[in-house]
């Protein structure tokens, strides 16, 4: 069993790594073999967390295990190895002519790590990219090889397991008949008419996302549709249709974004705001996200505009997204609809957590939870407060990891 060098940091540079060692098991035996014998170990995937949720005495990458993405057309499912990025797994399946529900703004992110941190996309029928999963399979403490599917008492527990119950080699997910989606973008949409239509709003997609800068008027929102699509609105509550390609972030090179411009495309290629090919979002950021109940929507937009001269110098860009709710104990959408208010920041660490502290301390009347792979003030009694399941979710981890191999300094800040 061989040890890899580990690199430094995150995607975005933003979090360095403590971990001693980075390994990359070559055989399901060698990974089992390796989780008994840790300390203290981890799951490695794409680097997109903002924390360290990841990190641990000893990383484990899984990509070069061996394992390849089946579809199942009969069940409608697809079974996926843990590293597989989004991008990777959309090809696949759009070549068997299948498709997920939804998807992420970026399509770089793993499978495995998306779904343990109950990653987005945004839509408000659509649930958090968790909600899709129909089993997992995961090495325990023991080294032992647990499956845990949807007829299990307790899979609701195991979705969001935030890497604390395991390390997830196999994912399987619902999947759906092939599909092609439009995207228009509109313009400068008043907060007032956000405020007034704001129901209507996200209901005009199957994906809406509103993007701003705290400025006098919002600057983007982007509509993403389900083709065939009969007609788009010639103004959005007065907001005109852009008149060519616009990136999510309004300085940016359009060319890094998805096509737009109502042109009909496959799902994969429309549903993300940023091309696989590219760097996803503005490269060197930090990313934080606030979450409240969709009925309190307009009331934590508001306090959040409050602190506007506090943000703006620290601001890449702001996005205002719906997700449905669910039962996943740990889903930041467990019980309810939410509305989420994200945030790309210039990578300015020590500014960007006092900035988001101001945040979160907003919204604390509000119930407001936190994406669990970004930066946040929020702490354990804050998630005692707010995940009703959070006893059991203590429980199911401590029955299967009672050794704390899977517990880092994080996870005792923020959950256990």
């Amino acid at each position: 069993m061989t040890a890899a060098p580990l690199a430094e940091r995150n995607w975005s540079g933003n979090y360095r790594y403590g971990a001693r060692a980075l390994h990359h098991p070559t055989s399901q035996g060698e990974l089992r073999r390796l989780v008994a014998a840790a300390s203290s170990v981890r799951a490695l995937g794409s680097r997109h967390s903002f924390t360290g949720i990841g990190d641990a005495d000893e990383l484990v990458s899984l990509d070069r295990l061996p394992g390849a993405i089946v579809a199942d057309r009969e069940a409608m499912t697809v079974a996926v190895p843990a590293a597989t990025t989004y991008a990777q797994l959309a090809e696949t399946l759009s070549a068997q002519r299948l498709a997920l529900a939804n998807m992420a703004s970026l399509p770089h992110i793993s499978v495995a790590g998306a779904v343990a941190t109950a990653t987005h996309g945004s839509g408000e029928q659509l649930g958090n990219l968790a909600t899709s999963v129909v089993e997992l399979e995961l090495v325990t403490a023991s080294g032992d090889v647990l499956a845990v599917g949807r007829d299990h008492d307790h899979f609701d527990g195991f979705v969001v397991g935030l890497g604390a119950l395991g390390i997830v080699t196999r994912v399987t997910l619902a999947v759906q008949p092939y599909y092609e989606v439009a995207q228009m973008v509109y313009e400068g949409l008043s907060w007032d008419a956000l405020y007034e239509h704001l129901d209507d709003i996200y209901a005009a997609g199957d994906s809406v996302s509103v993007f701003h800068r705290f400025g006098e008027r919002t600057e983007q929102t982007w509509l993403k549709r389900r083709a065939p699509v009969a007609e788009w609105p010639a103004q959005l509550f007065g907001a005109p249709p852009a008149d060519g390609p616009r990136n999510p972030l309004a300085d940016a090179d359009p060319a890094n974004a998805t096509t737009q411009l109502g042109e009909v495309g496959p799902w994969a290629e429309r549903l993300p705001h940023f091309r696989s090919g590219f760097t996803p979002s503005s490269g060197e950021e930090i990313q934080s996200e606030a979450f409240v109940a969709r009925a309190d929507a307009i009331e934590a937009i508001s306090a959040v505009r409050e602190l506007s001269e506090q943000i703006r110098p620290l601001l890449l860009v702001s996005e205002l997204r719906a997700i449905a709710g669910d039962s996943l104990w740990l889903s930041p959408q467990h019980g309810r609809d939410t509305l989420a208010l994200h945030f790309t920041w210039r990578r300015q660490q020590a500014e960007v957590e006092r900035v988001v502290e101001r945040i979160e301390s907003a919204l604390a009347g509000l119930a407001v939870r936190s994406h669990w792979g970004k930066v946040t003030s929020l702490r354990r009694r804050d998630a005692e407060r707010e995940y009703e399941r959070l006893d059991d979710f203590r429980r199911l981890r401590d029955e299967l990891d009672a050794r704390g191999a899977f517990v880092n300094d994080w996870l005792r800040a923020h959950v256990l």
